[in-house]
Formats: C-alpha cells, structure tokens, sequence
C-alpha cells in the first residue's frame, strides 16, 4: 500500500479556539491508482491534500507514506520527502518567470544535487512526455496557459515520484485546454504514475477510477467511478 491513512485529525486554532479541519479520517491509496478528491468549501481537501504532500502535519492519527510514518518528522525531513516523493502541480502553475521552461523543470534535480548534464537529459525527457520539448527555451511569458501547465507537470514527473498530487490543475484553464491536459494525466496513470488531485468539477473526476468526496471534515463517499 502506497498511502495509508489512519484516524487522521487536523486543527487549527484562533487564540484559545479550536477549529477541526480533519476529524478521524481513514483512508487507504494503492500504488497507480487514480484518484480524486472533491468537496465544497471548508470540507477539508485542502488541509488533507497538504497533508499527502508533507506541506502539512496532523494533529491526530497516523500517515504512512511508503511504509514510512511522516508525523513526526522535523522540517528538513518533510522537505527531503516532498522532492524525493511528490511532484507537486499547482492551479497557479508556480513556475519561475525568469527562466525558460528546461530550466523550471531542472529545479527539483537542482535540489537533489544531480549533475548539471543528467539534469538537461531528464529535464528534455520530461517535457518531451508532455509534448512540449519543441518549447524548452522559452520563458512562461512566451507560453499559453496550457503549455505552462505542461510545464508544470513536466517538473513534477521529472524526480520519478511515488505521487503526483494536483490541485485544482485545471482551474485556471478553458474547458477545451483544460480536457488537454487531463488527458496528459490520463496517459501518465496508464503509464504507472499514482495521480490524486484535487477538483470541484464533476467532468474533471470522472477522469479518475475513484473519488474520495469530504463533507465537514469527514470522509461521505469513496466510490469508484
């Protein structure tokens, strides 16, 4: 099991006051799987996906990300996690505006301290997956909305993560660019990669062989589609 997720609470606190973000969820991903997770606002997807993603700790329970326990490990722990794990894809696209596509890709390799050449070769076969290899040099200013998104997800896909955690990935695209790069998410699960994003759209989920639908915190449906 990839992820297992067990009793899992999560609080935030205004002064003395407590306010229950996650309460007692279980939950269990299996390596390749599919996966969305929806809910209104406040249902406490962002907070869990946080969590997935080691941005986050709980305050009650227990995550294990391959068979290992993450609650209590300090920041540089979490940190080294994250870029070994979890490639990250963003609503906002989170790219560097300075630097062309080949180098916001590089980034996570940058960190890992892999050699500068091993970088470019890994970087180029990164974007070459999203269809986007012609567009290294360029910077985000030069891409549209959907290529930059590409982008995105080529830095995600480029340290071979356990996870590719989403949120909102198409949030800020039309509907037909938006259908473009699900398909690229659909690909890269037929591919082997394990996908959980984050999405308020029905259209969006239906991508996905299973979602997880929050409701005050709490697990209401765990269906597969």
């Amino acid at each position: 099991m990839l992820i297992q997720i067990k009793d899992l609470s999560k609080s935030y606190y205004l002064g003395e006051i407590e306010v229950p973000a996650l309460k007692h969820v279980d939950m269990a991903i299996s390596k390749n799987e599919y996966l969305s997770i929806m809910g209104p606002s406040g249902s406490g997807k962002s907070t869990l996906m946080n969590i997935i993603g080691c941005l986050d700790v709980a305050t009650g329970g227990q995550y294990i990300l391959n068979e290992q326990s993450v609650n209590h490990l300090a920041d540089d722990q979490l940190a080294d996690i994250r870029n070994r794990e979890i490639g990250f894809v963003f609503q906002t696209f989170n790219l560097l505006p300075r630097a062309d596509a080949l180098h916001n890709v590089e980034l996570p390799l940058i960190y890992k301290g892999v050699q500068r050449n091993r970088r470019r070769e890994l970087a180029m076969d990164a974007l070459d997956k999203v269809g986007l290899a012609d567009r290294s040099h360029h910077k985000p200013t030069e891409l549209s909305g959907g290529q930059r998104q590409r982008v995105a997800i080529a830095r995600a896909l480029v340290n071979d993560p356990s996870i590719i955690l989403a949120d909102e990935p198409t949030g800020n695209l039309d509907s037909r660019t938006g259908e473009d790069i699900m398909q690229i998410f659909d690909t890269l699960h037929q591919g082997g990669n394990t996908i959980i994003l984050v999405t308020h759209e029905e259209h969006i989920a239906k991508h996905t062989q299973r979602t997880i639908r929050l409701l005050d915190g709490k697990i209401c449906d765990d269906l597969k589609n």
